[in-house]
């Protein structure tokens, strides 16, 4: 039995959470003091306090611009999910088609972010729709592999019991090789999340009327420094937060994957 399974739940919890809190506050403290010491420029790296009370004096502006970023994230993922789950399924069933399309998707993911997107731009404009594309094709691969990693982790003795009384590939598919990947797929989940918001911000970067990316391209322009980093803040603040609601989703749909975590350790 490991040390933190003998102790108290509580306690156990805090000896997780603790730790980076404090390691974070001593970073702020650290980049406060160099900061206000002036080894550092200030225009180049301002104070903690500095970026919080621009950001507080902006925050009309950032939440307004973040609401095109969390927009075109959420819609993103959303399809996302539901072509990876389409195409790993399609692969599943299929040999020949794994074999040809799973060569074509490594091969998709070679293609640099900083070419794609602003063909992206001129191909569908400035809209909403380029960056969900953006954003959809960040976290596609992850997924997929994923689902098809899900899958294979079925139990073969459990399929061919179905087998041996009659059921057929789409019945041993949905009670024994979907119920499988749901583990593999949450964990593709929460790695695909972290990477949504970024690119929703890269194609913001690339041509948009607003968004984070827009609004720290804007003040980049006229060198605040402390404002691009109050909107970096927003969208860490945004990802850790598509970050917990994937958790949560996870927890409240499949409970017992975190209790088999728990025994494994």
């Amino acid at each position: 039995m490991s040390e933190a399974a003998t102790l108290p739940r509580g306690r156990a919890r805090a000896g997780v959470i603790v730790p980076p809190i404090l390691a974070f506050v001593a970073l702020l403290a650290i980049w406060q003091a160099v900061s206000t010491a002036g080894l550092v420029p200030a225009d180049m790296l301002p104070a903690p306090t500095r970026i919080a009370s621009a950001g507080a004096a902006e925050s009309d502006v950032l939440l307004r611009h973040a609401i095109p970023t969390l927009t075109a994230t959420i819609t993103g993922f959303a399809l996302s999910v539901t072509v990876a789950f389409i195409t790993a399924t399609l692969l599943d069933f299929s040999l020949v088609m794994r074999r040809a399309l799973l060569p074509l998707l490594i091969t998709s993911q070679t293609l640099p972010l900083i070419a794609l997107a602003p063909l992206v731009v001129l191909w569908f404009g400035f809209g909403l729709l380029p960056k969900v594309l953006l954003v959809a094709f960040v976290t596609f691969f992850p997924m997929v592999v994923g689902f098809l990693r899900g899958f294979a982790s079925a139990d073969p003795e459990a399929e061919h019991l179905l087998r041996s009384m009659g059921a057929d590939r789409g019945k041993i598919f949905r009670m024994v090789r979907l119920p499988a990947a749901t583990d593999s797929f949450f964990s593709s989940l929460r790695i695909s999340i972290t990477y949504a918001v970024v690119g929703a911000i890269f194609a913001e970067y690339a041509g948009a009327v607003s968004g984070l990316g827009v609004y720290m391209l804007t003040m980049k322009n006229v060198f605040r420094t402390d404002l691009v980093l109050a909107a970096v803040v927003v969208s860490t603040v945004l990802t850790l937060g598509l970050y917990g609601t994937v958790a949560l989703i996870e927890r409240l749909c499949v409970p017992w994957l975190r209790i088999e975590r728990r025994g494994a350790r």
